[in-house]
């Protein structure tokens, strides 16, 4: 099971980002995506994939990892209990607006807002499994995560800006058309000149999306010059709740803007679709919520090695 590649269509970037966010959004990520065959063994495996990105940025002792293991398991349970049964309501409303034929746009929208207040809730509850983490890293370990964090950006703009303007864009609509069919099903000619078409407008939003990245790492590893401050996890809690403030002016009106094309997008594609696109969706939203509906919130074995 590969956790690296997890992605959801509707929030096309969020989770392609870096250390912290990433640890918190995981059980979230995992659970919402199609990349992986099993929802419910991602959504119980979900600790070993949160520690191998950690080991991604940081070596960990064996006592951070029995930590971070038992930080996890702690807020699986509150994830499973209280916020699954949230997911699950939504799925019902997504099933029956389906259901009733290709939704409006004001209907796309208002699902895609759903989602995104899915996000709010698990960044207060997963904020104290970053700060116990965060706080335990000894000198050494912050140059190592200075390091690959800059390795890391590095690659991503070696990857996503190393060519023209124009196959940058196509890049683009290759990777939006992949995470919009595990949704909609394989798209018809019309769709993929929707998304190339779509991709194409979207300007510089690669540029800001690194530039806002790079902007949070650089205030997390200054934050964390002071990790043994007793104001650590509260400055740590603002610069999580309050990323995209931290990303700067023109990451926050890339993103409000990217809301907007995303839901536009969507419309336009399942309005360019059939019958065929309508079931794909439903069916996809009947999988995920049969499987909330038999996930255990009973404790599981530990499984990422100390």
């Amino acid at each position: 099971m590969n956790f690296r590649h997890l992605t959801l269509p509707s929030v096309q970037r969020i989770f392609q980002c870096s250390l912290t966010t990433r640890t918190l959004l995981a059980l979230l990520v995992v659970i919402l995506i199609a990349g992986c065959s099993s929802t419910k063994l991602a959504y119980r495996y979900a600790d070993w994939g949160i520690v191998w990105w950690v080991e991604d940025y940081v070596t960990l002792t064996g006592d951070q990892k029995q930590q971070l293991n038992r930080d996890i398991e702690t807020l699986r349970q509150w994830h499973c209990s209280a916020e699954l049964p949230r997911y699950r309501a939504w799925l019902d409303e997504l099933e029956a607006d389906v259901s009733d034929g290709p939704p409006s746009e004001t209907t796309v929208t208002y699902h895609q807002n759903q989602l995104f207040d899915f996000f709010p809730s698990l960044l207060e509850q997963a904020t104290p499994v970053a700060v116990n983490l965060l706080s335990s890293l000894s000198d050494e370990q912050v140059r190592e995560l200075a390091a690959n964090m800059q390795e890391s950006q590095q690659d991503m703009e070696q990857e996503f800006l190393a060519d023209s303007p124009q196959a940058t864009a196509a890049a683009r609509a290759k990777r939006t058309a992949e995470r919009v069919e595990r949704w909609l099903g394989d798209l018809n000619e019309e769709q993929h000149n929707i998304v190339r078409d779509w991709s194409a407008s979207r300007g510089a939003q690669t540029e800001i999306w690194l530039q806002g990245r790079r902007n949070w790492q650089l205030a997390l590893l200054d934050l964390l010059e002071d990790r043994s401050e007793p104001t650590f996890p509260q400055q740590l809690e603002v610069l999580i709740l309050n990323s995209e403030e931290v990303r700067g002016e023109a990451y926050q009106t890339m993103m409000r803007e990217s809301r907007v094309a995303m839901a536009d997008l969507m419309h336009e594609l399942i309005q360019a679709g059939d019958r065929t696109t309508l079931a794909h969706l439903q069916g996809r939203a009947e999988e995920l919520n049969g499987d909330f509906e038999i996930l255990s919130c009973a404790p599981e074995p530990e499984v990422a090695g100390s």
